[in-house]
């Protein structure tokens, strides 16, 4: 297997790329989106790392066309965004392609199998605690290993040459690579740690060891993990009967940590919860399995994160502010029509859209007192733009769609902040998705001359 190639650069395909990226140099590519690919071309894949940091330069690209065809394809993204995956790499699929999984839950193979050949399928496990900092920087703090295997065991009884392989590409790298006899079981197992911890530490908002350290909450993880095993075993694949207790000795060594559901939810990006506790819903529903406690799990997480995660328009003002408040493109349109602009182009030319004063939206939140900067930041964390709160009252419009449509990214939506009439101060941030409301100044990355004193 000459060729890698990669598909995400997250807390999970970044660290494990890079490290096949650094001992297989010249053989592995990534496949990126946007935001990512201009970070790595131009800082390269960071990985930081309690014993140092680890940058590459690899080949990457967010049209697969201008990358080499590979023989190896290791889908390190969500499960959400599997299907979009598989559209796009396409065109450089062979019938000899292989296709190695990384991602959570324990139906990714399948849907793979749905629309390529299933001999060419190989599952895996990351085992690994990191988080994204930024697009192109991942902060690595526990583990990083993986499980792999072949979907129906290997024909000798041992292992497949090209799982043996596969195992020696991640241990030349030193990254631990465990050949599973049972990927399914394997899966499954790690599904009980996901569907207990993902959603609690989102629920309690706090790390594992808030879940850990109260009595009363073993057996709602012993629960959880009764139901999983029970669907589990439903399809096929039985579990040991002592799940649970295995699942929380396993968790005794991480109990400092988030999770990625967690850590998701905080980023303002969508969970994997439909993968996890609402596919063990689903499936019980089918098999006349209950789930209640899973079943409930899945709407606390969707109600929760919904309030940050309202599709891709979604606003939120804090700070300095009473209560924080998240607004989608429709409630903008909801907003007194005193503030509203039908045409941008009217107060600043060249302009399309149809927009809102600032001023009403700062109308909606109960600011707090002193309360007297706004801060405008966009969703990719890079820009920032600070207006004294007369400032941003007065000058400013927030651009929050087009023709009744959603502003796409690549035209600086979902939000996009102008100031006609600020002068030389003037603010214009793309892909505004926070306000901040502040006592005194903060982040301002435009130029000097064009930040407002305090």
């Amino acid at each position: 297997m000459q060729q890698i190639l990669v598909v995400g650069a997250g807390s999970v395909g970044g660290f494990f790329g890079a490290h096949l990226a650094q001992h297989h140099q010249g053989r592995v590519a990534f496949l990126l989106r946007k935001r990512t690919l201009e970070a790595v071309r131009r800082h390269g894949l960071i990985i930081r790392s309690a014993n140092g940091t680890l940058t590459v330069h690899p080949q990457a690209a967010y049209n697969v066309l201008e990358l080499p065809k590979p023989d190896l394809i290791v889908l390190a993204m969500k499960a959400y965004d599997l299907e979009a995956v598989l559209e796009q790499i396409a065109p450089i699929v062979t019938p000899e392609t292989i296709f190695l999984t990384l991602q959570n839950g324990v139906d990714i193979e399948e849907r793979i199998a749905a629309r390529y050949d299933r001999r060419n399928i190989i599952g895996g496990v990351a085992y690994i605690y990191s988080k994204i900092v930024e697009p192109g920087v991942i902060d690595h703090y526990k583990r990083g290993a993986v499980a792999i295997g072949e979907l129906s065991g290997a024909a000798s009884g041992g292992a497949s040459e090209r799982i043996v392989r596969i195992a020696d590409l991640f241990k030349q790298a030193g990254i631990p690579c465990q050949v599973s006899d049972n990927i399914h079981r394997t899966k499954w197992e790690k599904m009980c740690w996901n569907c207990v911890f993902n959603p609690l530490t989102v629920v309690i908002d706090d790390r594992v060891s808030a879940a850990l350290d109260h009595p009363e909450m073993l057996y709602t993880i012993h629960q959880i993990v009764k139901e999983v095993a029970a669907v589990s075993e439903g399809l096929q694949v039985p579990l040991p009967p002592d799940m649970a207790d295995r699942v929380l000795k396993w968790t005794q060594e991480i109990r400092d940590i988030h999770t990625s559901m967690y850590d998701d939810w905080k980023a303002g990006r969508p969970t994997e919860i439909d993968a996890l506790n609402g596919y063990i819903v689903q499936r019980g529903r089918e098999l006349g399995i209950a789930t209640p406690v899973n079943e409930a799990l899945t709407g606390l997480i969707k109600a929760i994160t919904a309030k940050d995660t309202n599709n891709s328009d979604t606003l939120r003002i804090d700070g300095a502010v009473v209560q924080p408040l998240v607004l989608n493109r429709t409630a903008l349109a909801k907003l007194p029509v005193e503030h509203q602009i039908t045409d941008v182009g009217s107060v600043q030319p060249g302009m399309k859209g149809q927009g809102i004063r600032v001023q009403g939206l700062l109308d909606v939140p109960a600011l707090a007192i002193g309360a007297d900067h706004v801060i405008f930041h966009s969703r990719d964390g890079q820009y920032a733009a600070g207006l004294t709160l007369d400032q941003a009252k007065q000058y400013g419009v927030l651009i929050y769609q087009r023709e009744g449509q959603s502003i796409p990214e690549d035209q600086g939506g979902p939000y996009r902040l102008i100031t006609p009439g600020l002068g030389d101060l003037c603010a214009n941030v793309k892909g505004v998705c926070r306000i901040e409301i502040r006592c005194g100044p903060g982040k301002d990355t435009r130029t000097a001359t064009c930040t407002p004193s305090s």
